[in-house]
């Protein structure tokens, strides 16, 4: 007599897998296109390719969802229902690098460093588990929380406008710059006394810049933010959890009749173009942006044991060893495919392990239906142009909530961290925060040190991440366990 099938394994009817493969599509997608919308502004490219990525990031996480639910070969693979994605905790590092080395060599430095880092994951993911016991929640719920906390920046950013260039608070007085080069064609005159302005002099702004947080962008953010908060509480289920998702598409409706939006890069966008490999050219590997990678990886890959080890709580299957490794190791896969085909490091989303405990559906299946929606939505540009085209007030309203909910994720493990019964905890998480605003407050404080370790401790990420396990190890030793990660990973999503 043959065992029932485990409900993991069922494979339920084709229009039912593509409407709960829709459903978690809808619910990573405002998360996914965040990153490369972020890293490709960053570096400065053109809308153009700030689109491909977008279309890039969406075909890789299709790619990396199929393989990570399905399973390939006993190696890559957890065969449980996990979506994957672009983690958040690349973005500081990412943008970092960005802002040293802006252009497609910037994007050509990020992809080395991506698929190096990739190799080296997939090689160290059976170790990462003897790992644990220095990831403690006191730990985690830190780390996510700086994450969320420097993200906020870029989301506040997307409203108000960049401290620097064209939407800077405050421009330079045209009469001041009218007098300067009046003293500086005088000085060039010949047989002037007038002494010429020493080298490099400049104007200092001095005036209100209108393109800084115009009234129009803070009332547009404010109805973005207004309509995501009335969606999380006035809707259950399925709505409520695409609540950021409708905010920004109602948001781009509105920015659009308000002439906010322009649609002539869609209306040019094909409806079909495969991803090429090396859109940018072929990859540049630094050592030290490589191994700044690497750090943010074991970060991710201590974040998805978590997960992995809830979803197999949910599951009712238990999580071995060898599969452990194989989830994590499709991590690395994951990471290196995507700095080949132009996009970023990936981690199993957090939210959509949350929506199988919400809709109780087991079915990896699901997953792997939604990896297929995905790829075909990377593969039709006009997508990525679409999604291009919206107005950063428009995300700058939605990233709050979404950027907020990761801090709020990384307090929410905290809450369930003994703080009265073990004050050290305290130390831990108070420094280690500290650390992780050292680059947000004071980006220039690496100014005397060697500029090459700068892309390493330029992350606000990664110095808290190091300074909260340093801590720990000092004030708690090495007292994480398995459960504790599990216990987290539940509480976050619960």
């Amino acid at each position: 007599m043959s065992s029932p099938t485990h409900s993991l394994d069922e494979v339920l009817p084709a229009p039912r897998l593509f409407v709960l493969g829709l459903q978690h599509v809808l619910v990573m997608y405002a998360g996914a296109i965040a990153v490369p919308l972020i890293i490709g502004r960053a570096l400065k490219l053109a809308p153009e390719d700030v689109a491909f990525l977008i279309s890039a990031d969406l075909f890789v996480c299709g790619i990396a969802s199929i393989l990570q639910s399905l399973g390939a070969t006993q190696w890559f693979g957890i065969k449980l229902p996990v979506m994957m994605g672009v983690t958040f905790a690349a973005v500081g590092p990412m943008v970092a690098m960005a802002v040293a080395h802006s252009g497609t060599d910037g994007a050509r430095m990020i992809f080395g460093a991506i698929i190096g880092a990739g190799i080296i994951t997939m090689l160290i993911a059976p170790f990462v588990s003897r790992m644990l016991r220095f990831f403690p929640p006191v730990v985690t719920g830190t780390i996510i929380l700086v994450i969320g906390v420097s993200l906020m920046k870029i989301g506040i950013s997307w409203i108000f406008g960049l401290p620097v260039g064209p939407t800077a608070p405050k421009i330079v007085s045209p009469e001041h710059a009218a007098w300067l080069k009046a003293v500086t064609d005088a000085a060039g005159a010949a047989g002037s006394a007038v002494p010429a302005p020493p080298a490099g002099v400049a104007l200092a702004p001095s005036l209100p810049n209108p393109a800084y947080a115009p009234l129009q962008n803070i009332v547009l953010s404010l109805v973005v933010l207004a309509i995501v908060i009335g969606v999380a509480r006035f809707t259950k289920g399925f709505l409520s959890n695409i609540a950021v998702l409708i905010g920004i598409i109602a948001g781009g409706v509105i920015a659009a009749g308000l002439g906010l939006m322009h649609f002539e890069k869609v209306a040019s966008a094909a409806w079909f173009a495969p991803i090429r490999p090396f859109h940018f050219g072929m990859p540049i590997f630094d050592p030290v942006l490589i191994a700044t990678m690497v750090l943010v990886m074991i970060v991710v890959m201590i974040e998805s044991t978590g997960m992995f080890l809830a979803l197999g709580e949910m599951t009712g299957k238990k999580v071995t060893q060898p599969m452990l490794s194989s989830g994590l190791r499709m991590d690395g896969l994951g990471t290196l495919l995507g700095g080949i085909f132009n996009t970023f490091p990936y981690t199993s989303f957090s939210q959509n392990v949350g929506l199988v405990g919400v809709t109780g559906i087991r079915s990896r299946f699901v997953c792997v239906a939604g990896g297929v929606i995905l790829i075909v939505l990377g593969l039709i540009p006009k997508m990525g142009a679409l999604v291009e085209a919206l107005p950063t007030v428009v995300l700058g309203g939605a990233g709050i909530v979404m950027f907020g909910m990761v801090a709020a994720t990384g307090i929410r493990i905290l809450g369930a961290v003994d703080f009265k019964g073990n004050r050290n905890n305290l130390f831990v998480v108070a420094i280690a925060l500290g650390f992780g605003m050292i680059p947000e407050l004071a980006p220039s404080f690496n100014i005397w040190l060697p500029k090459v370790i700068a892309p390493l401790i330029g992350s606000g990420i990664l110095l808290a991440s190091v300074a909260s396990v340093i801590l720990n190890l000092v004030f708690n030793g090495a007292t994480g366990k398995a459960d504790d990660l599990r216990t987290a990973a539940m509480s976050a999503e619960a």
